[in-house]
C-alpha cells in the first residue's frame, strides 16, 4: 500500500472516525462489515496513512448513520 504524507484534514478524519466507532462500541472489523470496506484499509485511514475517496467517505458515513461532512469537521478542543 502506498503511503502518503499525513495532512491536517486526514488527521481530523482519523480522529473523528475512531471516536464515532468507539462511541458505538464497534471494532474496525464491524465498521468494515457495515461499510463494505476492507479492515486493513480502515486501519490505515484511522492512522491517517491512507487517502480516502469521496465514495468511501460516503460509505463510512452511511454505515455510521451520519452526514459525510461530519467526518471532516474539526472539533474544538479545550
Amino acid at each position: 500500500m502506498k503511503r502518503t504524507p499525513k495532512s491536517p484534514l486526514r488527521d481530523t478524519l482519523a480522529i473523528n472516525l475512531r471516536s464515532l466507532r468507539a462511541e458505538r462500541g464497534w471494532s474496525q472489523e464491524r465498521l468494515a462489515l457495515e461499510s463494505g470496506l476492507n479492515r486493513t484499509y480502515l486501519s490505515a485511514v484511522e492512522r491517517s496513512e491512507q487517502n480516502i475517496s469521496i465514495d468511501n467517505l460516503w460509505r463510512l458515513a452511511q454505515a455510521l448513520d451520519i452526514d459525510p461532512a461530519a467526518l471532516l469537521q474539526a472539533k474544538l478542543r479545550s
